[in-house]
């Protein structure tokens, strides 16, 4: 069978499946599971060509690793074959642990399981199924390897995964403001003791990726209805659960039944297969068919946060830069359980505060060093005449409340 096969991607057109291990891997089940969880979540709420997939996400940052390795190859920096599949392997399935709708998912259903830890421990299941072959992309994605730069392409404050997902986003959104040069920066990457530099040459397009990340955040993943809706959906999967744990029916496919019926820590879902073989049949399918059944659910919290989210009909979010009362919130749970006949208990799942931060360069994280024509290096920061890239390297908290639109 020919396993070289090319995929047609929008954002950057023909992708190479560059081995039959790599082919091996996207055919398998773990994998495309990954064509049914949406990229960006509850974000087609808001713009509605929003619904690209993990998949596309994660084909497209292998791509980016080929066009990497690529340039710095031909700077002169040696990457075998070996750590070239290894990366590529690695980047594949650095997504490959997410859930449907996963910070939603990891909320209320598998909480304190973080989808980077279960990526890992697929990798390891499929290096056991593919006999040892993914061990040194086990090394890559670690960070353990002898060449931090290939983990740094993975992981880092200028990686091939955010680069991907700024360009891919932008795309299927319309937000222009999340354009970044992504092939001009691939093509000032270099090395330097190891570690990944960036040109001086390339200086511009690297500040031109910060602030569109930032603008990034706050225009599409921060939007405030897109907070409406992801904040939706973790009342309801939280009210199921609840309901669930009380002993009440409610139709579920079993990968969801078994995480609604069930209190599973972080270590017994690490150390029992039967967790990891029904998370990964979880997709949105299996979240989105529960919700339009729950609408017509007798519990009154739960058919009625149901039918808010598939009828577009959300909480009306207010954000701003200092806490909410006590007092408000207070009023509004009245004022909720009065209309909709709740009590103040149940009106906690209409009511709420949250906090969301945003900071689009974190240097306590590694640096995006630039690599100066005198062969010295220098953190982006210093290195920009920008005066506002300083302030990336801060968080920005700000207060959400959620509430009824009727209140």
């Amino acid at each position: 069978m020919n396993k070289k096969k090319i995929i047609n991607d929008p954002v950057y057109g023909f992708i190479n499946i560059p081995s039959e291990l790599v082919f091996d891997l996207i055919s398998h089940p773990y994998f495309q599971r990954l064509r049914y969880i949406k990229q960006l979540g509850m974000t087609h709420l808001v713009y509605p060509g929003a619904l690209h997939t993990r998949f596309h996400h994660a084909l497209g940052a292998m791509h980016l690793m080929s066009l990497a390795i690529e340039v710095l190859r031909s700077k002169g920096h040696v990457v075998t074959k070996e750590e070239e599949e290894a990366g590529t392997i690695a980047i594949l399935l650095h997504d490959v642990g997410h859930g449907p709708f996963s910070h939603a998912l990891e909320h209320s259903l598998v909480k304190g399981i973080h989808h980077e830890d279960i990526s890992m421990l697929l990798m390891k299941k499929l290096n056991d199924e593919f006999e040892g072959r993914l061990t040194n992309a086990l090394t890559v994605f670690r960070g353990d390897g002898k060449k931090p730069f290939l983990h740094q392409l993975i992981s880092s404050q200028l990686d091939l995964d955010r680069m991907d997902y700024l360009n891919r986003d932008s795309f299927f959104t319309g937000v222009s403001e999340g354009v970044i040069s992504f092939d001009r920066i691939i093509k000032m990457f270099n090395v330097v003791d190891d570690h990944l530099v960036i040109e001086e040459k390339g200086i511009y397009s690297i500040e031109n990726f910060l602030i569109s990340r930032r603008l990034m955040y706050w225009q599409v993943y921060l939007h405030k209805t897109v907070i409406a809706g992801e904040q939706l959906l973790v009342k309801i999967l939280a009210r199921a659960r609840e309901l669930a744990l009380r002993g009440e029916t409610l139709f579920a496919t079993p990968a969801l039944h078994h995480f609604l019926v069930k209190d599973i820590s972080p270590d017994e879902f690490f150390s029992h297969d039967i967790h990891l073989k029904q998370f990964v049949k979880l997709d949105d399918q299996d979240i989105f068919a529960a919700i339009k059944v729950w609408q017509e659910h007798p519990d009154r919290v739960l058919s009625k946060l149901c039918q808010m989210l598939t009828t577009r009909s959300l909480l009306k979010t207010e954000i701003g830069f200092e806490p909410v009362t006590a007092e408000r919130v207070n009023f509004l749970k009245e004022n909720v359980a009065a209309v909709y006949e709740i009590s103040m208990e149940e009106a906690e799942y209409f009511v709420f505060t949250d906090v969301i931060t945003n900071r689009a360069y974190n240097a306590d994280c590694g640096n995006i060093n630039i690599l100066l024509k005198n062969n010295t290096l220098i953190d982006i920061v210093k290195a920009s005449d920008l005066s506002n890239l300083e302030s990336l390297d801060k968080t920005v908290r700000k207060y959400i409340l959620c509430y009824p639109r009727i209140i």
